[in-house]
């Protein structure tokens, strides 16, 4: 292992962490092991706090490839609750409002959730890592501020419903770069002529990576120790 000369890294990000507190822990680990005061580390994609999943870490010279590894399809499996809203389509916020499901079946949520495939226009929604005016949406929305976002074209590729108990439905998404599975999520629950908000959301795949593939952070301190490390003379 040369983590100065780039490693790439799989984790599967606890819940409730900032994808900022992953990269830092494994940062610290790894300066510490090393025996350095700082390491490039950096990581593919940001997950919201309340998701789980897969998440590359890059460090030293493989920070590079980055930007490759955002470019990687994403899998999802998402839980929706329908009939109600949030401001930040998760559990982030309170329910602020709620809506009609009696009219809501099993076909009606498949049928729309097909409408989703393919290239789609989406408006990410304003608790998010969007730059506005050269600040992050989430820090203004978070003040209270008024956020307004330009819609983005991206691609579904597959959604599947893999349970249907209503109001309550779990589906798996497959999709490109950008797409913010709580912005679709609000839509789904628009397109149903009622609200939806996130429950659950795992990332279960980046590109060929799975949840598989991925380690617990608190097993990172022992596979660390159980490494060959090769050292540097430069950085």
């Amino acid at each position: 292992m040369n983590f100065k000369e780039g490693e790439v890294l799989y984790f599967d990000k606890p819940y409730r962490w900032t994808s900022f507190a992953l990269v830092n822990k494994i940062r610290y680990h790894i300066s510490r092991k090393l025996g350095v005061k700082k390491i490039k580390v950096g990581h593919a994609g940001t997950l919201d706090p309340l998701a789980t999943g897969v998440m590359i870490i890059c460090t030293g010279k493989a920070t590079k490839r980055i930007e490759e590894f955002q470019y990687h399809t994403k899998e999802y499996v998402a839980t929706l609750q329908l009939g109600a809203t949030t401001p930040s389509y998760d559990l982030e916020k309170e329910i602020d409002a709620t809506y009609p499901t009696e009219h809501i079946t099993r076909e009606l949520v498949e049928e729309t959730l097909q409408r989703f495939v393919g290239a789609i226009e989406q408006i990410p929604p304003a608790f998010s890592a969007c730059k506005v005016d050269g600040k992050r949406a989430y820090e203004l929305a978070r003040k209270g501020d008024e956020v307004q976002l330009k819609p983005k074209t991206l691609v579904i590729d597959e959604i599947e419903l893999l349970e249907c108990n209503l109001p309550e439905i779990k589906i798996r998404v497959v999709c490109s770069k950008g797409t913010y599975i709580r912005a679709l999520a609000r839509d789904i629950g628009e397109a149903l002529h009622s609200g939806a908000h996130l429950t659950g959301l795992i990332r279960t795949r980046v590109g060929d990576i799975t949840l598989a593939d991925c380690m617990k952070v608190e097993d990172f301190e022992n596979w660390l120790d159980q490494q060959e490390i090769e050292e540097n003379s430069q950085n």
